[in-house]
């Protein structure tokens, strides 16, 4: 049990406990249950006070390790900041307010990255800056078309 602080006592315990709770066997399948939401929604689903949604990304990350399937978690973390920071798609026209949401997502995308695939994601946000997708584009989850093509599943 917790006093309310996502890091006191065996967060990991508690977060694995509320998964299985909700009727999933692991994180990732509860997350991909819910392909877009934010890190710190799914963390607010999972624990109101006490579950961060760094938990939630930790967790992800050492599933996708061990399940080699880092580059499939590398997506579908792009797929939740991009929901989150431009959730209308990518923008018709670039002004100053779009151009802010779209270097928010691609900047923490960057940040939530790792350092196995930071290459990676910086020639894919290399690619998107220079042929961007139609106005619109919002990727619905870690197997869309665009994303699987910037980030094909070979594990490095």
């Amino acid at each position: 049990m917790s006093d309310g602080h996502p890091f006191q006592g065996n967060w990991v315990a508690r977060l694995y406990e509320r998964v299985r709770e909700r009727g999933y066997d692991s994180l990732t399948a509860f997350a991909d249950a819910r392909p877009t939401m934010p890190l710190h929604l799914l963390a607010k689903e999972l624990g109101k006070d006490d579950v961060a949604g760094v938990q939630v990304l930790r967790g992800l990350l050492a599933e996708a390790e061990r399940r080699k399937q880092v580059t499939r978690f590398v997506r579908d973390i792009f797929v939740r900041l991009w929901t989150q920071s431009v959730p209308e798609g990518w923008p018709t026209v670039m002004d100053d307010d779009n151009l802010f949401k779209v270097a928010e997502a691609l900047g923490s995308w960057s940040a939530y990255t790792p350092g196995t695939h930071e290459e990676r994601v910086r020639k894919a946000r290399a690619a998107l800056r220079a042929a961007p997708p139609p106005p619109g584009w919002r990727p619905l989850g870690p197997d869309d078309e665009l994303l699987r093509l910037l980030l094909p599943d070979e594990e490095v």
